[in-house]
């Protein structure tokens, strides 16, 4: 099966719970379709470059999955129409990142950046 990696952007009124709920929510709705959730991560509320939806802020969540794309589509359906998601980005990847993402890795453990010049 394709390898997918989804970034979810919820509205920022929700707590940290209904957040992460959300995420175990749309995990269910893929593997209930066939797919299955390889990992998540919740990334906590981070500012946003610009408004979306009067919201300067949002709770970000970031999914590994291992789906068929019938199950991928009926999820991102689903995601759409949920009032808390704001936003939704899904990319088709050939391999997962091994370890956590970048934005869970401290500064100390992500490689040296180049001198500025």
């Amino acid at each position: 099966m394709p390898l997918y990696e989804h970034v979810m952007i919820a509205r920022q009124d929700l707590s940290n719970a209904q957040a992460e709920s959300l995420v175990e929510h749309f995990g269910t709705v893929l593997t209930d379709n066939g797919g299955t959730l390889v990992e998540s991560e919740y990334w906590g509320v981070k500012t946003m470059a610009y408004k979306i939806n009067k919201n300067r802020k949002g709770h970000y969540a970031f999914l590994k999955t291992d789906a068929p794309s019938s199950a991928v589509q009926e999820m991102e359906r689903l995601m759409r129409l949920h009032d808390d998601v704001m936003r939704v980005l899904t990319i088709k990847v050939d391999e997962h990142a091994e370890g956590p993402s970048v934005q869970m890795q401290k500064r100390e453990e992500r490689g040296e950046r180049r001198e500025r010049r």
